[in-house]
């Protein structure tokens, strides 16, 4: 069972943390809510928590818990709630029924279109396992000829910022053997620079455990900068973007993750390729969620890709019976996926995260769909 309060440093360790839940006793309330600000500026999370812990909930939930046992619930939420800087885009929240529960949670630098609220036996880890992989940690390096910015962005608001300042060089008119010497002392201080950006960036990578990278910048400089980049460093860079060296966090935050999300589409599409070609060729994949949930409990599972969509997998009556699974009480999502599909959903992420799986979303539907939206990467065959 989870600590009385929660000290998840990451999405991540929650998601494992929450994973390890067994049923049991008091039900779990998982709730996720959009925190901004609603099209007339009020909040709207609070008359959601009002409705969705109201006096339904209990018929909703075939009696899970009572009504003080909710309230208890509802008072954890928030408390937590309460702790949350005003700043953030959304929060996910989890706690039990009863006076003894326990109540985990983070606040996210990131959108969740609508409110959710489940109830159940355990956790319902899908929307946090999608965040996770929509959001992804990253560092964004904004560079010109004597300046970066190191900015670390993620789920959880902006991370370290490291700025580097180079020496600044002029034009000069002279000319002949000493316009020549100028300018090797100019190229010498341009690449000296680079090299402290190079230093400064590693350092950063390695302390933020960062896995992609986008700089920004003139296209000529960023190719010098990439020259002097070592290759596991230079595998980490995810895009090149032409932004003004004085564009805001705001437009570097907007135009990176497009350039991700555009990297990422690419990477789905190899990913689903490759696992789809081991499978046929009869080596380490598997595709359909019933032989993808069979390989998950044998642990054989290195890498789970799913459709980002839970509407589109195929679902397995047989898990109504044989796992737990939160029901979802309340929505004002508009994603289209019903109990059994948001079933089959969760038992695979939360499978995947007891098992050390990493989760992919294929957010394109049409690369698994024949396969029933499921594939996954094995770490063996039995």
């Amino acid at each position: 069972m989870p600590r009385e309060r929660s000290t998840a440093d990451s999405p991540l360790a929650l998601l494992q943390t929450l994973s390890s839940v067994e049923p049991g006793g008091a039900a779990v309330v998982s709730v996720y809510l959009d925190l901004r600000a609603g099209e007339h500026g009020r909040d709207t999370h609070e008359l959601f928590l009002r409705r969705a812990f109201g006096g339904s909930l209990k018929a909703e939930t075939q009696g899970s818990a009572d009504a003080s046992g909710m309230g208890a619930a509802l008072d954890r939420v928030r408390g937590f709630l309460a702790e949350v800087d005003r700043s953030a885009d959304a929060a996910a929240v989890f706690t039990t029924t009863g006076d003894d529960g326990f109540v985990e949670g983070l606040a996210l630098d990131a959108p969740i279109e609508g409110h959710q609220l489940f109830v159940g036996p355990v956790p319902h880890l899908f929307p946090l396992a999608r965040l996770i992989d929509q959001y992804p940690r990253y560092a964004a390096v904004l560079l010109d000829s004597h300046r970066a910015r190191i900015i670390v962005f993620g789920l959880l608001g902006d991370g370290a910022r490291t700025e580097v300042q180079g020496e600044k060089t002029r034009r000069h008119s002279m000319g002949g053997w000493s316009q020549a010497r100028y300018q090797r002392h100019t190229e010498n201080v341009h690449l000296h620079h680079l090299k402290d950006v190079v230093d400064a960036l590693d350092r950063v990578v390695r302390a933020e455990r960062i896995d992609h990278v986008v700089v920004a910048g003139d296209a000529g400089i960023v190719a010098r900068l990439r020259e002097q980049l070592p290759a596991a460093l230079d595998a980490k860079v995810v895009d090149v973007l032409r932004l003004d060296r004085r564009a805001g966090e705001d437009a570097v935050l907007e135009e990176a993750l497009a350039a991700f999300r555009r990297k990422d589409a690419v990477v789905d599409a190899e990913r689903v390729q490759d696992v789809l070609g081991a499978w046929r060729a009869g080596g380490l994949g598997v595709v359909g969620p019933d032989a993808t949930l069979a390989a998950l409990q044998q642990g054989q599972v290195d890498e789970l890709l799913i459709a980002a969509a839970p509407s589109t997998l195929k679902p397995l009556p047989r898990l109504a019976e044989d796992a737990p699974a939160a029901t979802l009480v309340e929505s004002t999502a508009d994603d289209g996926a019903d109990q059994v599909h948001l079933q089959i959903a969760d038992e695979l992420v939360t499978r995947a995260a007891q098992t050390g799986a990493t989760v992919r979303m294929i957010e394109d539907p049409e690369l698994l769909r024949e396969h029933g939206g499921v594939a996954a990467a094995l770490r063996f065959r039995l």
